[in-house]
């Protein structure tokens, strides 16, 4: 008996045995097969980007110091050297190839900071100012400058900011190129707001700004010292240009719908008033105003057509000449003037760059939108601006790129081609052919950027699909070559009516956004989730969209685990500004309350990051906190106590009877409390956010004391401020931009002025 159970037990082994290894059979020959596709549809090629941006992602994340960039260099030339011996095989020779891509995008990272690299302002400075203005944006009040500075008080050529933005609030007539002399209040760039939140400071360290702030007092204009290079006259005089037809299109059509072209043509949003852009943001079309890729692809578009419209009515040169290669060539040029008057933009520039290389595959006889050509598009992209990885606008252009490539099969159809069918038929079906294919164009493109959207500004707009659906043919048909023409016309002085007709059509888009807006729901605010989630959903996008096999299902898998964790964050209940001044407190009713003063725009982040859809002003102070002229106690639903000190006369008490103490002043050595977040902690680790459990608290940090990153003055370590403090100190992973709701870095107490416009689009 034993021996027969002995043989149904081998039996039943050996069955299990032989269906696991027919399984793994056929997965394996599942994957051989898509492989070989693979490699037949040359797809391969893509995913060097992949890991080239692999490389980038690991000098942010991982380096210490100042890497040296002979050694990413010269391991990839050893890597080089091996891949003649490994023709022969394919998956050894693919894995060395993406082996040498990430090397080169880690080189392309150290020698982008090494490039860019510049004094920064160690601390608030009051003091005279004097240099010459690169750049100007009009506001509707005052104008934002951006000053190269010749001297800044009495600080050293080795520690003097050699750029730095500053805003005036005053009616002046100033233009890029003037010399200027004013007193200048300056900040350094701040860092996070919160832990995961965007840092400018980082931004505006790869765009050469080493303080910011505003002038005060009058401004005084000098004569150059120096003859000015002609590449900094040139770009003055494109940035004046740039004004005067802002003011030009403006004067044409008054009002908000002015400020709107204007920024369709120029790039100049600082018109553009905050009513007005939370009705772009709430319709989803926000982008349509940031000069990015449907305005690179429409202007290129419209040119294109002109050109080859105009030559193919010529019969000579319809029929000798190659009409399509030379609209392509001309499109090429004039995309290029555009992407220059409106102010060569990082994102502008990324779109640029796909567009040209878009259209330089039809002067070669190549399909034009293909996924070897977003590839090499992204390759040139971040090897000229490795850090544009870390936000939206590179995610989301890209991602939305690739989203449609990978779709287009689905999406084309025949549109009015029907055999033998009457022209209102093929009318009729041409239409209906162009709603639909506009709707999924624009489902597919939501689809592809809801991840990085979500994960960077916390807001998902429900009715973005009924926005663009409505919107985009007014600006694909009307206002983009009214524009194209505009521009045209405005060397002859003959162009004010075009800019009435296009704004008109922008009236149209704001009318159809305030509609919209008007939608319950128009905006959801949803919690802020982790860096692991988006890589996640990152890579989920790439295996679905790269691939030309069945083996992009196997996207699914990290995109549904993705989505897990997204769906699931896991909240703070304690936000502490970076300067101590306040903090925000879960209550008992699970919402935020504010203990102190902090600033509205750090506020704002700290509820956007919670999915809090509340505004600054609506925020109650915590209940029952006790304040006084020192400070303010309260004690938390589970029974701790927090403390804000004001005034350094409250610590021995608040020392001895708090839990958690904040405080912009440095407290005494011997304060007993557990948690001390004072001046010392707060200057060596930035803001901070704590989770609170029964076991105790978690604090999150922006930032390791005395870590050393090239956009952020060293901060002295406080050696006794984290063993005071806790033991559990987590530096949050440096990804993201917490911008506002279009894709357009919100900007806030980082410009040391408090407003918020964007600045970069999609």
């Amino acid at each position: 008996m034993a021996q027969v159970r002995a043989a149904a037990a081998v039996g039943r082994w050996t069955r299990r045995f032989a269906a696991r290894r027919a399984v793994w059979r056929l997965v394996a020959n599942w994957v051989r097969a898509g492989w070989t596709r693979e490699i037949e549809q040359r797809r391969l090629f893509a995913w060097l980007a992949v890991a080239f941006g692999a490389g980038i992602l690991v000098f942010f994340l991982g380096t210490q110091g100042a890497p040296s960039l002979a050694a990413p260099l010269v391991a990839a030339a050893l890597l080089g050297a091996l891949t003649p011996l490994l023709v022969a095989r394919p998956v050894g020779l693919a894995l060395v190839l993406a082996g040498i891509a990430a090397l080169l995008g880690f080189a392309a990272a150290t020698f982008r900071v090494q490039q860019v690299a510049g004094p920064i302002l160690a601390r608030t400075t009051i003091a005279p100012l004097v240099g010459t203005i690169e750049g100007l944006d009009e506001r509707e009040e005052g104008a934002r400058l951006i000053v190269r500075v010749e001297s800044f008080g009495t600080l050293a050529d080795a520690v003097r900011p050699r750029r730095v933005r500053v805003s005036y609030r005053k009616a002046i007539l100033l233009k890029p190129g003037d010399r200027i002399a004013a007193t200048a209040r300056l900040l350094p760039p701040p860092d996070a707001a919160r832990p995961g939140g965007y840092d400018f400071a980082r931004d505006a360290f790869f765009r050469q700004i080493g303080a910011v702030g505003s002038l005060v007092g009058t401004v005084e204009r000098r004569p150059p010292v120096l003859p000015t290079p002609w590449t900094d006259r040139l770009a003055a005089a494109v940035d004046d240009a740039r004004n005067a037809l802002t003011r030009r299109i403006t004067d044409a059509n008054g009002g908000q719908a002015g400020a709107v072209a204007a920024a369709l043509v120029t790039g100049k949003r600082g018109l553009i008033n905050s009513d007005t852009n939370d009705v772009l943001r709430a319709a989803g079309i926000y982008h349509v105003v940031s000069i990015s890729g449907l305005h690179m692809v429409l202007a290129a578009g419209v040119v294109f057509w002109l050109v080859r419209a105009g030559l193919a009515i010529v019969p000579f040169t319809a029929l000798h000449w190659p009409i399509k290669k030379i609209a392509a060539g001309i499109a090429m040029v004039g995309v290029t003037a555009y992407c220059v008057f409106s102010g060569w933009d990082i994102a502008a520039e990324r779109s640029l760059i796909m567009t040209l290389v878009m259209l330089g595959a039809i002067l070669v006889d190549r399909p034009a939108l293909s996924m070897r050509n977003l590839a090499l598009a992204a390759l040139i992209a971040l090897a000229r601006e490795p850090d544009g990885l870390l936000g939206p606008s590179f995610q989301m252009s890209f991602g939305a790129v690739a989203g449609l490539i990978a779709c287009a099969p689905l999406i084309a159809g025949q549109g009015g081609r029907r055999e033998g069918a009457g022209p209102v038929t093929r009318a009729v079906a041409f239409l209906i052919a162009a709603i639909v294919g506009t709707l999924a164009t624009t489902l597919v493109a939501q689809i592809a950027t809801a991840p990085f959207a979500t994960y960077h500004f916390q807001t998902v707009q429900p009715f973005g699909l009924v926005g663009n659906a409505l919107t985009l043919p007014l600006v694909s048909l009307a206002v983009m070559p009214a524009a194209v023409l505009g521009i045209l016309a405005y060397p002859f002085a003959l162009d004010q009516p075009v800019w009435w007709a296009m704004g008109l059509a922008v009236r149209g888009m704001l009318s159809i956004s305030t509609w919209i807006a008007g939608f319950g729901h128009a905006v959801v605010v949803v919690p802020a989730f982790g860096a692991g989630a988006l890589g996640l959903l990152a890579a989920g996008l790439l295996l679905l969209t790269l691939p030309a096999s069945s083996l992009r299902w196997l996207g699914f898998i990290p995109a549904a685990i993705g989505i897990a964790f997204a769906a699931s964050p896991d909240p703070f209940d304690i936000y502490v500004e970076r300067e101590g001044t306040g903090a925000a407190i879960r209550d008992r009713s699970g919402h935020l309350a504010t203990l102190g003063r902090p600033p509205a725009f750090v506020l704002e982040q700290w509820l956007k990051a919670d999915g809090d859809a509340r505004k600054a002003g609506a925020v109650p102070a915590f209940p029952d906190a006790r304040c006084d002229g020192l400070g303010c106690t309260l004690t938390l639903p589970d029974g701790r106590r927090v403390a804000l000190v004001t005034d350094k006369r409250a610590f021995p008490e608040d020392c001895a009877r708090a839990d958690i103490l904040i405080s912009r002043q440095s407290a005494p050595p011997g304060c007993a409390a557990a948690f001390v977040l004072d001046r010392a902690f707060l200057a060596a680790h930035g803001a901070a956010a704590l989770r609170l459990t029964r076991e105790g608290a978690r604090i999150v940090t922006t930032r390791r004391p005395g870590e050393a990153v090239p956009w952020r003055p060293v901060a002295p370590a406080n050696t006794d401020a984290p063993a005071r403090a806790a033991p559990d100190i987590v530096p949050a992973a440096p990804i993201g931009r917490a911008k506002d709701a279009t894709g357009s870095p919100g900007e806030g107490p980082g410009e040391g002025i408090g407003e918020g416009t964007g600045e970069e689009p999609q």
